[in-house]
């Protein structure tokens, strides 16, 4: 099964001040490679110290990196019209879709889902669900809170998932994941999340 796994880190709050993207690309549940960029933010030269605190990531470190539209026709054929895979999609779709609002760019066609949701589903009974919690309960290498070692490490670990359910297709999802899939498209988006139970009807 081939996909990508996608993360983001930001300047700050806001979900339009990205400042790395790491993407990890998996072919037949082979890792073949990891890409990242660092991203000069719009909000630049502010940062929020927290942010800082968390990735390493200074305004120095970006002050002559590309700005996400410059960068923008390298990643989009990239990941058009493939599966993105993010650990927390909420977030990291967030921020591709409100860093392209922000410079006016169309959205790509490509579907997306959670690893976070579906690990949920995947191993039960866990008591964290975080990317770190994972990769220690899983034995995964993980240099925490850098787009490009961390969407690898959502790779190997959304391998270890797919592998322990059964998930040979997208069209497993629903069943084996008991996830819904996600798109995104120019003009919009669907979210990804989880399965709603059917009721069934009480016999009288």
């Amino acid at each position: 099964m081939d996909f990508i796994t996608i993360d983001f880190e930001t300047a700050d709050r806001f979900r339009d001040s990205a400042c790395e993207i790491g993407l990890t690309f998996v072919e037949n549940f082979n890792i073949t490679e990891t890409k990242s960029w660092l991203i000069k933010p719009g909000c630049y030269p502010i940062f929020d110290p927290y942010n800082i605190h968390v990735h390493k990531i200074k305004p120095s470190e970006v002050a002559n990196a590309p700005n996400f539209c410059e960068l923008w026709p390298e990643i989009h054929p990239l990941i058009e019209n493939q599966l993105l895979i993010a650990h927390n999609a909420s977030f990291d779709l967030s921020v591709l879709r409100t860093t392209l609002d922000y410079y006016g760019l169309e959205y790509p066609e490509l579907m997306y889902s959670c690893s976070y949701l579906f690990s949920k589903n995947v191993w039960q009974g866990l008591s964290g669900y975080g990317l770190e919690a994972l990769c220690n309960y899983h034995d995964i290498d993980l240099r925490h809170h850098r787009a490009g070692p961390d969407s690898r490490a959502t790779a190997e670990l959304v391998i270890q998932a797919f592998e322990f359910a059964g998930v040979n297709s997208i069209d497993d999802f629903p069943e084996k994941l008991q996830m819904k899939i996600g798109r995104l498209f120019p003009g919009g988006y669907l979210p990804s999340g989880k399965v709603k139970a059917r009721r069934t009807k009480k016999m009288v």
